[in-house]
């Protein structure tokens, strides 16, 4: 049906046919009272939909389905307390600039504000959580508040957009007609940067001798990647990323530094404090990245590309802001350029100094299973893989030893930190991308917040791994209350632990307990021969550390020293 043709639809069958006039294949959701209308129509509708066991799973599943394929993801939920079982997975997927649209059954307009039951305002919830929000009072305005939803919601800067729709407007029976396109008068995203800033960029690089480049999961977002590596061979410069950059250059390239900040690598830290330019593009200064703000790239101009005008100068004074699409502005960059001679090898000489004399460093003496063997094993045997990680230790071992080498491989919740997201989100990775070879790589925390997934997966044959790096701790906690607190574990100790080989095959999937070293390459290759989904419970040393580490506050070159007891 084109836009300009009309027919009569009730509300919830208006909001199917608008979701696929957006190409939406696939819908996370959980039922409830106030959304059961759209449910009829799901019945019979093309869209697949995917049954979760917890309306979070919903909304990380969808992030996970997005980070993965570029594409919006979708979740769906009921009123009241499903909607509000959304707002963890939707706040992640703003923290992290995440595509996502959720749509949340509401009660009758009639009975919005009378404490009816299963009411709940989640458009004045989660106003500081998404991008947009609407309210649908009106079943006429559907169509566009969908349209709207979902170029809002994959334009400028992502982020997430939430629909919320009454379930009168759900029954309603109008005369539907999709729109052929968006006008937001208030809404107009600057793609292109502006020349003369542009020029002043170029100028900067062209004189630099000790230039940095400090990749964030913007530059995924723009799908920069190749543009990234141009410039970075064509200046010579090296390059760092976040935890959300991670995949935008290739890890094992000559010029790569890995990851920067607070559990950064030292090279990549110093080469921050030591570099004359720092070329920021699509990152945003964080405080887990920065440390302490006024030691954080002292001697250097600052050029910052970045979509969202909001992020230039918020944290760090610039000294070439540039608003616009990244990919856009460093084609630009690099058609402007014009280099004279190579740059001094001088800057990568030092460099390489640094990554020898500080490499990523553990201690691999004694029987004890170390965390990050399990990790650089995972990497060397999954070829072409996604990896989606869940939050504390685990996370940051794996930004450090998972060797990425394209952009929308590496998934981990950065920004809001949410422990549980890397199973649902595994399970959206692999909805999206099914011929990638997923893998969850969790602590023995994080993953009993969403454990019920298992369900989910199993009973959508959606094949994904998970490697749950067992220390019996909240693993980060603990590190922190060891450094800092004197050892004094209070609740950090995981002792009420389950058998998760028994908890996997309860749910129809395969369980496997890895105790040596020895194991471990094996149980990798039986999980990626299997047909199911597989646990693999790595029994690892308990109270391994995450180094290198900055403490909270300090400036990102003041290093507490690794961990060298026996």
């Amino acid at each position: 049906m084109s836009a300009n043709e009309s027919t009569r639809l009730s509300g919830a069958k208006a909001l199917i046919k608008s979701l696929e006039h957006e190409g939406v294949d696939t819908i996370f959701g959980y039922p409830g009272g106030q959304i059961l209308p759209v449910y009829d129509e799901l019945y019979d509708a093309s869209i697949r939909h995917i049954l979760v066991r917890h309306e979070q799973a919903a909304a990380h599943a969808a992030d996970g389905y997005a980070r993965a394929t570029g594409r919006v993801g979708v979740c769906l939920a009921t009123s009241g307390p499903g909607a509000t079982n959304l707002v963890t997975g939707i706040a992640t997927a703003y923290m992290d600039s995440v595509p996502v649209v959720a749509i949340t059954g509401q009660v009758p307009t009639a009975m919005i504000g009378n404490d009816a039951f299963q009411e709940a305002d989640i458009t004045g919830i989660t106003i500081p959580i998404t991008k947009h929000n609407y309210l649908v009072k009106n079943a006429n305005d559907l169509p566009r508040i969908v349209k709207e939803s979902f170029f809002i919601a994959s334009t400028g800067r992502p982020g997430p957009v939430l629909i919320d729709f009454p379930k009168d407007i759900q029954n309603t029976i109008f005369d539907y007609v999709y729109p052929d396109k968006v006008q937001l008068q208030s809404y107009k995203p600057t793609f292109s940067g502006h020349p003369l800033q542009i020029k002043k960029a170029c100028a900067l690089i062209e004189k630099a001798e000790c230039p940095v480049l400090y990749v964030g999961g913007g530059a995924i977002a723009a799908n920069a990647s190749d543009e990234i590596r141009t410039l970075a061979e064509t200046i010579m410069a090296p390059v760092t990323t976040t935890l959300m950059g991670k995949g935008a250059f290739p890890d094992d390239h000559p010029l790569a530094l890995g990851m920067l900040g607070m559990h950064g690598t030292r090279f990549a830290n110093y080469s921050i404090i030591d570099c004359d330019l720092l070329i920021a593009i699509g990152a945003r200064f964080d405080d887990r990245v920065t440390g302490k703000l006024e030691s954080f790239a002292p001697n250097a101009k600052v050029i910052h590309i970045d979509i969202d005008p909001a992020e230039l100068g918020k944290n760090i004074k610039v000294d070439v802001p540039i608003v616009g699409d990244a990919k856009v502005i460093l084609k630009k960059i690099l058609a402007t350029l014009k280099l004279k001679m190579p740059k001094s090898s001088e800057w990568l000489r030092k460099i390489e100094v640094w990554k020898k004399e500080y490499p990523l460093d553990y201690d691999q003496g004694g029987s004890e299973l170390k965390p990050q063997y399990v990790i650089q094993c995972i990497s060397q045997l999954v070829r072409d893989g996604i990896f989606v990680t869940e939050v504390g230790q685990a996370q940051m071992w794996s930004a450090h030893y998972l060797q990425c080498k394209k952009p929308r491989t590496f998934l981990s919740s950065g920004g809001l930190g949410t422990m549980g997201y890397g199973f649902p989100a595994a399970i959206g990775a692999k909805v999206g991308c099914p011929d990638k070879d997923v893998w969850d790589i969790a602590g023995d925390g994080s993953i009993q917040m969403n454990i019920q997934e298992l369900a989910t997966a199993m009973e959508n044959d959606i094949k994904v791994n998970v490697a749950i790096i067992n220390n019996m701790y909240l693993g980060m906690v603990r590190q922190w209350q060891e450094l800092f607190f004197n050892r004094r574990y209070s609740y950090t100790n995981m002792k009420g632990q389950p058998n998760f080989v028994k908890v996997a095959e309860a749910y129809g999937a395969v369980g496997i307990e890895v105790t040596k070293k020895s194991e471990v390459k094996d149980a990798i290759k039986q999980a990626q021969k299997s047909d199911r989904v597989t646990f693999i419970d790595f029994k690892v040393t308990r109270e391994e550390n995450v180094f290198p580490m900055v403490p909270a506050g300090a400036s990102i070159s003041e290093f507490v020293e690794y961990d060298r007891r026996p």
